[in-house]
């Protein structure tokens, strides 16, 4: 649809565009991104034809743009700018029938039908219908923007350039204009080529991306490619860490601030504080964490946690409120605290600080043994409160991938654990690989040296199973003889 090739140009005598190519394809949304600089401006100029090619072609669907005339590049071509600067006293309605310009003929131009009806139609869609009549001078900075967009929008061009659109926008703003521009270029075929400062943003919208440094391209494809830590270095001189969205396939980049490493205290066991009621912990920092809590289950940044008492019959329906309640009433903030239910009595929980070749952890276990299971053959839906629950303290810094596995470790060295001490299913008689409804957490510092595994293999991974296989023991040992005292 747009072909760039071998582009060169810029201002006066000095390029500042240098041997740009790339192809974007009809329906496409297309981001430019770069430091201040990096000729982003210049570029967009460039394909819309305000500042002349000196080198180099730009095609817009298969031919070169100097063979259209201005009203047909008009038609083809739409631009919405970061700050528009019309000054006239315009209703809505007046400011977006001017998109319908390039469209009108003859002497005494006049709105036909078909433009009445498309102006009604991009309206509508950029919900500003009920504006209408309303100068364009009386509106937020957010509904002139949607405003202008409807403009551009009225003249149905083939190609949309953005020139930072969001810039100045709330979030609430910026996400309804993408929202609507993204929905626009798949049901119309629209392709929209759009200049972004914020590379997170641009990540969840394009298509595709073109990384600008000096002028020249520095890399461009999807999203995922672009967007990786070395490149963004370089290009911006900043460190950033990758992450995935939480609930699409796209990146967004993490900046780390200097003041990251900010002093933690060690922790220790002394930490771990033991009642009848509960264990619950307060840690000075937050520490980063993963976990299968009722509250604050998966990853997240936790400063408080608590593994509370409850009977047996206790049923896990509606047990998230239920903690969330008791958490307040005890002072507890919810966003910040991981908890756990048990049926074990939390006064026999076992807590031990393990340490190694400079790694220390302390680890927590909690076991009631009576719902022990084989998950392989039992089916049945338990609906009783968690029987063994472990909590591990890393004092060190970790992968996301030595989370996972650091995990994966716990729960074999607790399934070792419950088949060495003989416990049973009692639904199928075979040996019991987990009880029912256990929870896991793995806490770190994230301070210290960086470890990257946590499996069996490495040093970590060891002192973890080492650890939670001698502490499930103990644990269910503790349980035992509780049970024989009260027989």
């Amino acid at each position: 649809m747009l072909q760039i090739k071998n582009i060169a140009g810029g201002y006066q005598r000095r390029n500042i565009i240098e041997n740009l190519s790339f192809i974007v394809e009809k329906g496409e949304m297309f981001g430019i991104l770069g430091p201040n600089g990096s000729g982003k401006t210049t570029l967009l100029k460039m394909i819309g034809g305000l500042i002349p090619v000196r080198s180099g072609t730009i095609e817009l669907e298969g031919k070169p743009l100097q063979a259209y005339s201005a009203k047909q590049l008009a038609r083809k071509i739409a631009s919405l700018p970061q700050n528009n600067t019309q000054m006239f006293d315009y209703t809505v309605w007046e400011t977006v029938a001017l998109g319908r310009y390039p469209f009108q003929r003859g002497f005494l131009k006049r709105l036909t039908y078909e433009d009445e009806q498309v102006i009604q139609q991009v309206m509508e869609f950029t919900n500003v219908t009920k504006l209408k009549h309303l100068s364009i001078k009386h509106l937020s900075g957010g509904e002139k923007q949607r405003v202008f967009l409807a403009q551009a929008l009225a003249q149905n061009p083939s190609l949309l350039l953005l020139d930072e659109p969001t810039n100045h926008l709330d979030i609430t703003y910026q996400k309804m204009l993408l929202d609507q521009l993204k929905k626009w270029t798949k049901s119309h075929g629209l392709t929209v080529v759009s200049i972004f400062h914020d590379i997170n943003l641009a990540s969840l919208y394009c298509d595709k991306m073109l990384l600008l440094k000096n002028g020249q391209s520095v890399l461009i494809d999807d999203p995922n490619a672009v967007l990786n830590e070395k490149t963004i270095h370089h290009v911006y001189d900043v460190s950033a860490i990758k992450q995935s969205h939480p609930e699409i396939a796209r990146p967004q980049m993490m900046l780390s601030p200097e003041h990251k490493h900010d002093e933690k205290k060690v922790f220790t066991k002394e930490d771990v504080i033991q009642t009848k009621e509960l264990i619950y912990v307060k840690a000075a920092s937050p520490l980063k964490t993963l976990s299968s809590a009722v509250v604050g289950g998966g990853f997240g940044w936790h400063r408080h946690f608590v593994n509370r008492h409850v009977p047996t019959d206790d049923h896990v329906s509606g047990s998230q409120t239920e903690m969330i309640n008791f958490l307040l009433d005890n002072g507890f903030s919810p966003n910040e605290t991981i908890g756990m239910l048990t049926s074990s009595h939390v006064e026999d929980g076992v807590v031990e600080e393990w340490e190694e070749e400079g790694i220390s952890i302390i680890i927590v276990v909690t076991a009631s043994i009576s719902h022990g299971a084989d998950a392989s053959k039992n089916m049945e839906k338990h609906e009783h409160v968690r029987a063994i629950n472990t909590w591990m303290f890393i004092n060190g810094h970790l992968s996301d991938q030595a989370f996972i596995e650091g995990m994966v470790t716990a729960t074999e060295a607790k399934t070792k654990a419950l088949f060495d001490e003989g416990i049973i299913d009692s639904a199928t008689g075979s040996s019991a690989a987990e009880a029912s409804m256990d929870s896991v957490l793995l806490a770190a510092t994230q301070t210290g040296s960086l470890h990257h595994h946590a499996g069996t293999g490495a040093t970590l991974g060891k002192l973890i199973a080492k650890g939670v296989y001698e502490s499930t023991v103990k644990a269910i040992q503790n349980n035992k003889q509780r049970w024989t005292i009260n027989d």
